[in-house]
């Protein structure tokens, strides 16, 4: 039977349970925990001689006192540790919500950032946040937003819609960045808009000259859907593992495909990558999905690639 004595001695319990589990969400997670998600994948396509390890960071969100300063050095650190052959950085670098104590502007947060060091280069896409936070290019419609200034002027290319080709042990790969696919939900707010992503998949891939393998670089992983077999392996963030995560599952997704492209290793049309990310966005909380550096072995099942 359930007394009044024991209803009060739950409902306190049950009170102080969830008081703990917001803190730890609010104040501990986000803040301290710092992890490495390592992925091993053999991609179909990819060549039997070539093994690369590419170190991602993704959606930083660099804001006092969630994602300070001090905080991105470690994260340099730690990735510069993990000796990739290859950096690369999916977007979102400046804050995701309101709830902050200071401005991180973008030429502080790309001074950090520019201490990456790997042999093969460090390369990065532009996330929605840096469209959205940049009121100037969302009122023109164009225009090189401040996060890409900023990437570029400490040397950190970013790419648009555009193609690098790199090599290691003698074999090619290609790294191809794809234009953020939300980048101008603000601007229906005050203009016609008749597009809100700039991402052109066919004029990306178009750039690739040769049968090397091919990387994707795209903030969202929704396009995964429309990724032909010709790529090789997909990297994405934005959906920070839907920040709050249980038991595998998160309630709150940022993707049409939902807990399929929320976080992890998905196969689609190719191996498809989703980092949990590193800092947050619309509320400073991450519970069940600690920030991570994600650290990906490609090698090869001597299978070749597309012809």
């Amino acid at each position: 039977m359930l007394t009044r004595r024991r209803f009060l001695r739950f409902s306190g319990g049950f009170a102080a349970a969830g008081f703990s589990t917001a803190s730890y969400g609010v104040g501990v997670e986000p803040l301290v925990r710092l992890q490495v998600a390592d992925y091993q994948i053999r991609p179909r396509r990819w060549p039997a001689g070539l093994t690369l390890k590419i170190a991602a960071v993704a959606d930083l969100h660099a804001c006092d006192p969630w994602m300070s300063l001090a905080h991105i050095e470690e994260i340099v650190a730690r990735t510069n540790a993990l000796q990739p052959d290859i950096i690369v950085m999916l977007g979102d670098y400046v804050a995701g919500h309101r709830h902050i104590t200071g401005r991180i502007e973008a030429p502080e947060w790309a001074a950090v950032l520019a201490g990456l060091k790997a042999p093969l280069g460090v390369h990065a896409i532009l996330g929605n946040h840096d469209y959205w936070d940049d009121h100037i290019v969302q009122r023109a419609g164009r225009g090189p937003t401040a996060a890409r200034r900023a990437l570029e002027a400490v040397g950190i290319p970013v790419y648009e819609n555009d193609t690098v080709r790199l090599s290691k042990d003698g074999h090619a790969f290609w790294v191809a960045g794809l234009g953020d696919q939300l980048a101008y939900v603000p601007a229906r707010h005050f203009r016609p808009v008749n597009r809100i992503g700039v991402d052109d998949l066919t004029a990306t891939l178009n750039k690739v000259t040769d049968d090397a393998p091919i990387i994707l670089l795209a903030h969202e992983p929704d396009i995964a859907g429309r990724v032909p077999r010709r790529v090789s392996l997909q990297l994405s963030g934005h959906t920070h593992g839907g920040q709050v995560r249980l038991l595998g599952w998160s309630p709150v997704v940022p993707s049409r495909y939902g807990n399929r492209l929320a976080y992890g290793h998905a196969q689609m049309a190719c191996d498809v990558i989703v980092s949990g990310g590193l800092g947050c966005s619309i509320m400073p909380v991450r519970i069940g999905v600690p920030p991570e550096i994600v650290q990906v072995t490609v090698s090869g099942d001597g299978s070749g690639v597309v012809s």
